[in-house]
């Protein structure tokens, strides 16, 4: 009777197996699934504790450059997680996003100016179907809205004869200096911020990275002596080589200098530090000379207030540079926000803006300043 029994029922299992063929390859398919799914979610956790943050005693040793910033590191990454990594919270989001906000600040300021340069304006109106715009719109008469200050303190219609007004566009001063800053500004912002967010994927990278980075700065040097010595000496040509010509040579030195890999670590902080002040302080020569010959221009308090928050914003992001303060007196508090790099972050772009205000003057002046007239 058994035996009958069991032959029962394994015949009606094998009808319904008949019936449905593919029963046997569905059951094997919802566990190889549910196997995938757990190995899925297995990889997934393990990615997550991989990439996870890190301190600083788990770093590699090219990593390790403040020793006050204890936590949220990030370490090995691969250039996707580094790349999205810029939306999550660790101690360089703060310094990629200060001077990316800086590059699209300066970008925008870029962009606006080349606007009203009357040559970009025309080759515009070819594809918007505009009016063309006048000649007299240039650069420094559309830039006054950012800096509306510069325009109440200067009225060049008081020092400017009627017959010196600039009337077209072959009568205004060459615009390529401002631009040169401009430029100059932006690809330093880009570079630190790329470094900030890239610079965690491998010591090659790391490397590279920081000497584009200290690059950067001293092109940015470089480049914002170009407005104010240009037009400043646009009339004594002979000055004008010597002063672009000098901080030029002084920049392409202090470059060449900074692709050295030794120089790339935390020991030659302040080393680096120096050689910045040092081009910075280049400065003080042809600023002297320019006071001296402009003495009589009621533009020069203007420009001078401009240049000496230039300065001062140089100077003091500097110091938080190389002292490490706040974090040197309360290590691991100012990991995420408000260490040194940071606060030095935001000084720069507070000069380079104070630096491009003084540059709108020095432009307007000479588009309605002579040489017959400022010599």
């Amino acid at each position: 009777m058994i035996n009958t029994r069991k032959g029962s029922v394994w015949k009606r299992k094998t009808k319904e197996m008949e019936k449905d063929p593919y029963h046997l390859v569905s059951s094997d398919t919802k566990e190889n699934n549910n196997k995938k799914r757990k190995k899925k979610i297995s990889q997934s956790r393990s990615k997550a504790k991989q990439y996870a943050l890190v301190t600083y005693q788990e770093l590699p040793e090219y990593m390790k450059d403040n020793e006050y910033i204890l936590n949220y590191y990030r370490a090995n990454w691969p250039l996707k997680e580094a790349l999205f990594s810029i939306f999550r919270w660790h101690n360089e989001t703060l310094n990629v996003w200060t001077h990316l906000i800086g590059f699209v600040l300066f970008l925008g300021l870029t962009v606006t100016n080349l606007m009203h340069v009357p040559q970009v304006a025309d080759f515009i109106n070819i594809f918007t179907w505009s009016f063309p715009m006048s000649g007299d719109q240039n650069v420094s008469h559309n830039s006054k809205d950012f800096f509306s200050g510069t325009t109440k303190l200067i009225d060049l219609k008081q020092t400017t004869p009627q017959e010196m007004e600039i009337s077209s566009p072959e009568m205004a001063a060459a615009r390529w200096p401002f631009f040169v800053f401009l430029g100059g500004s932006m690809f330093c912002l880009f570079s630190s911020s790329t470094c900030h967010l890239f610079s965690c994927h491998s010591h090659h990278l790391n490397l590279f990275l920081l000497r584009i980075d200290y690059v950067g700065i001293a092109v940015m040097i470089i480049t914002s002596f170009f407005p104010p010595i240009y037009y400043i000496f646009q009339c004594d040509t002979l000055w004008q080589f010597i002063y672009l010509g000098g901080i030029t040579v002084m920049g392409i030195f202090t470059i060449a200098t900074l692709l050295s890999p030794s120089l790339s670590t935390g020991k030659y902080r302040p080393f680096r530090a120096l050689l910045f002040v040092a081009m910075g302080l280049f400065g003080i020569v042809p600023a002297i000379h320019a006071v001296i010959v402009n003495w009589t221009e009621p533009q020069r308090n203007v420009t001078l207030a401009y240049e000496a928050v230039m300065a001062l914003s140089y100077l003091t992001g500097t110091m938080f540079y190389v002292s490490r303060i706040p974090e040197r007196w309360k290590a691991g508090w100012f990991d995420l926000a408000g260490h040194s790099h940071q606060i030095f972050h935001v000084f720069v772009i507070l000069g380079a803006l104070a630096h491009y205000g003084a540059a709108l003057v020095f432009l307007e002046f000479r588009d309605n300043v002579g040489c017959e007239r400022s010599s």
